[in-house]
């Protein structure tokens, strides 16, 4: 399910990190916090934001981990540095300077009271 740093590619994970939308969740995730599937928006389909999801996993860019019938997903980023040092930290200082996955972000959660 999720690769071992040894067997991580790197154009598995070039390949993985190119498109925008799965750019944009590697921006989201790397505050290092694990979300919740339900927490991430990006302007596509639930089930094709699934597929996105799998495709980082299946590169190892990012690791799930199912509870009842909620998924998490945090980034490997203590992992990608092991394997190829520097690659995440330049491709999220590219991605923040093109703007690329700008249209991904958080679920806008109402304070406590206001609703």
């Amino acid at each position: 399910m999720h690769p071992d740093i040894d067997e991580m590619k790197l154009t598995d994970v070039l390949a993985a990190l190119s498109d925008p939308v799965r750019a944009g969740l590697v921006r989201v995730l790397s505050d290092g916090a694990e979300r919740g599937w339900g927490e991430l928006r990006a302007p596509v389909a639930k089930s094709t934001l699934s597929h996105h999801l799998k495709v980082l996993r299946a590169a190892g860019v990012t690791r799930t981990r199912e509870e009842g019938t909620r998924c998490f997903v945090i980034l490997r980023r203590d992992d990608l540095a092991v394997r190829f040092p520097g690659l995440l930290d330049a491709v999220l200082a590219a991605a923040d300077a093109e703007d690329v996955g700008h249209q991904v972000g958080l679920a806008v959660t109402a304070p406590a009271g206001t609703l």
